[in-house]
């Protein structure tokens, strides 16, 4: 289900500053609504209610509608995440919404906080060693200094596909039945029931992929707990990752040239965006390592990175379009974006480069094949610049074992899963070795 919240300001509820309060909105039922102070208020003229935004008619003195929008939105998904945490939660989501939204703390904190009081709720009980999520909720404490920043949501996504699986079976998880059955009744709700209720149009069912993940996670969990003696040993020899082969998009060297050629002259926000896209594609970093460079990072033409999820060192040449970006780039005052909204902000840059061209989009969900058409620009997200990098190398020749230096990769089979050749890119690596070859 789409949550009905929503953004409200009135008239009738200016103040002496002629401003009125932006409210934020949850209706639980048609009679009870609850609406708390978003952190942002205006002069409701300025106030479009029929797109329930700031009108991009507020006067400059008064601030960048445009930035106000952008913090509206954010604590609009703030309350959605947290109304979700507590619909999984069976917790009253009107109470909820209460008790834990403010507009000067981010959702993370939110989430520690709702840990923190659930954790202390769970010393109360007697058994709490038998809970399985204050078990999770204390790997993830004790991962969280150890692993990349993206790492905890990738846990916590993981105890929330839980949770919503017990709401489902009306039945408490533990760890006493965690056996064949459990993991083939967790897949298939997973496959076909999950609902996910942070879109307008709520679809049914995780990739299979998204639940091999899941799967891949609680299994670690697991083992980790096992390994310390908390719980007994589980068998788990038949549960299996599901894992399909995905459609997946690469630029290449002559698109990376057309973004880097955009004119952003009516665009002067999306010239960081771009810099750091031309900078991933050509270095072949995570987006977790390369909108974190540091100055000191860079010595002789070179960039020395430890990279954060695998805590290895590699050594990177530069070619003179990044070593350009990163001479030019004021470090002092850099603020790297997150990745969602460097997702964003890379979909609108290639589609002023015109890489418009449509593309199938191909996945697994339970035993259906789903294919989706869109232009290729939406397909681009933080992921692509690393598997431009070693694709563009691969087809330039480069060894296999020299790439991995550079990206990192422990194993030449993980290595292929990031080579995504276009049939005619292939034709003409088979006619340039033809070339090298020699005529029969």
């Amino acid at each position: 289900m789409h949550l009905p919240v929503k953004a409200v300001c009135k008239l009738a509820e200016i103040r002496r500053d002629n401003t009125a309060i932006i409210g934020i909105q949850y209706c639980f039922t048609s009679k009870v609504r609850v609406k708390l102070d978003s952190g942002l208020s205006i002069n409701p003229k300025f106030w479009n209610s029929k797109k329930r935004c700031i009108s991009d008619t507020l006067p400059e003195s008064l601030g960048n509608f445009n930035e106000l929008n952008k913090q509206l939105n954010a604590e609009l998904r703030k309350v959605e995440d947290i109304i979700s945490i507590g619909i999984q939660r069976n917790e009253n989501p009107s109470e909820f919404f209460k008790k834990y939204y403010k507009p000067d703390q981010s959702i993370e904190f939110v989430r520690n906080e709702i840990d923190a009081n659930n954790r202390q709720e769970l010393l109360n009980d007697v058994n709490f060693n038998k809970n399985i999520y204050f078990q999770i909720d204390d790997y993830i404490k004790v991962k969280t200094k150890k692993v990349s920043a993206d790492m905890p949501r990738i846990y916590r996504n993981m105890k929330d596909h839980l949770q919503a699986f017990e709401t489902f079976r009306k039945k408490p998880i533990t760890f006493e039945i965690l056996n064949l059955n459990f993991y083939e009744e967790f897949v298939d709700f997973l496959t076909y029931d999950y609902v996910i209720t942070r879109r307008k149009v709520s679809p049914v069912g995780l990739k299979t992929n998204t639940v091999g993940k899941t799967i891949n996670q609680f299994k670690t969990f697991l083992k980790d707990r096992m390994k310390k003696g908390l719980i007994v040993d589980i068998n788990m020899e038949d549960w299996i990752v599901l894992r399909v082969d995905v459609d997946a998009v690469y630029l290449s060297l002559k698109e990376i040239n057309a973004i880097k050629s955009v004119n952003l002259q009516n665009h002067p926000h999306l010239v960081e965006y771009k810099n750091d896209l031309v900078l991933g594609c050509l270095t072949g970093l995570r987006f977790s390592d390369f909108s974190k460079i540091k100055q000191h990072d860079l010595r002789d033409g070179m960039l020395f990175k430890k990279q954060q999820k695998s805590d290895h060192w590699v050594v990177i040449p530069l070619r003179t379009d990044a070593l350009k970006i990163l001479e030019n780039r004021s470090f002092d005052n850099f603020k790297p974006p997150t990745n969602p909204e460097f997702n964003r902000h890379i979909k609108i840059l290639a589609k002023l480069a015109g890489i418009t061209e449509s593309i199938t989009h191909s996945y697994k969900k339970g035993n259906k094949l789903i294919s989706e058409i869109r232009p290729k620009c939406d397909w681009i997200t933080s992921h692509t610049c690393r598997r431009s990098f070693c694709t563009n190398e691969f087809l330039a020749g480069t060894p296999v074992s020299l790439i991995m230096k550079i990206s990192g990769h422990k194993s030449e089979k993980d290595f292929y899963k990031y080579i995504r050749i276009s049939p005619e890119a292939a034709a003409y690596k088979i006619k340039d070795i033809w070339k090298e070859r020699g005529e029969m």
